[in-house]
């Protein structure tokens, strides 16, 4: 089973320090994310499409990194909020 975590930081250059951490902390490139903001944004929005068939409720979109989407606040199907990004 996989295991899907997000470790955010502020930075110039996300990509620099995601490189660091990654091997210290045991990640792994996400199948798919190229580092384009366009391809991260697909991710996003093919996660949310899943888990809204599987009764989540999609609240609000945030915006980050220059106007691209951030992260989607969702709700699941017991009414507690959580963000995919």
């Amino acid at each position: 089973m996989a295991n899907h975590s997000t470790l955010g930081c502020d930075a110039t250059d996300p990509h620099r320090p995601a490189a660091f951490r990654a091997p210290a902390l045991g990640h792994v490139a996400e199948p798919g994310y190229d580092g384009k903001p366009s391809a991260r944004e697909g991710l996003i929005r093919a996660r949310v499409a899943e888990l809204e068939v599987a009764g989540a409720t999609r609240v609000r979109e945030e915006e980050s990194y220059g106007g691209q989407l951030g992260h989607v606040v969702m709700l699941d199907p017991e009414g507690n909020e959580f963000c995919v990004s």
